[in-house]
């Protein structure tokens, strides 16, 4: 399989981000809006197309924050997605634009939250890895490894 690219979003308001609530088996986790980069899209294409159907808010992307890699084989899930090689873009977004609702959400998506930055290390997060810059905005690190 080839490698994947991913545009995240990582939107930020009142010390609060937001996130995508999902669901599986184990329970409740959370990730950041984005997804997948289609052929002759930019990143900031992607992610603005990501963030509109999985939470229904209109971005502006700006600078790259965090890249992260992920090899499915070397992490938890490695019997369930040990085929996965993706490289995620994590940018600084502001909303331009609030809208209704999600106009096309991921398959185990079951809401949009806003989360108070000093609560992420409560909740199940991925990327896990994360957290620690997001709460500690002076450790500034961009590649953040083959993290979970």
């Amino acid at each position: 399989m080839p490698i994947r690219n991913s545009a995240k979003a990582i939107i930020k308001k009142n010390d609060k981000i937001l996130l995508t609530q999902h669901k599986d088996q184990e329970g409740f986790f959370y990730i950041f809006p984005g997804g997948g980069q289609d052929h002759g899209e930019s990143l900031h294409e992607a992610v603005k197309r990501e963030c509109l159907e999985e939470t229904g808010y209109i971005v502006e992307p700006h600078d790259i924050i965090h890249i992260r890699e992920y090899i499915g084989r070397n992490h938890e899930y490695a019997d369930f997605d040990s085929g996965v090689h993706q490289i995620e873009y994590y940018m600084a977004c502001t909303i331009i634009q609030e809208a209704a609702s999600p106009t096309n959400p991921d398959t185990n998506q079951v809401a949009i939250e806003w989360i108070p930055l000093g609560r992420l290390h409560e909740l199940r997060v991925y990327p896990g890895a994360i957290v620690d810059y997001l709460q500690h905005e002076s450790k500034n690190r961009i590649y953040l490894g083959d993290v979970n």
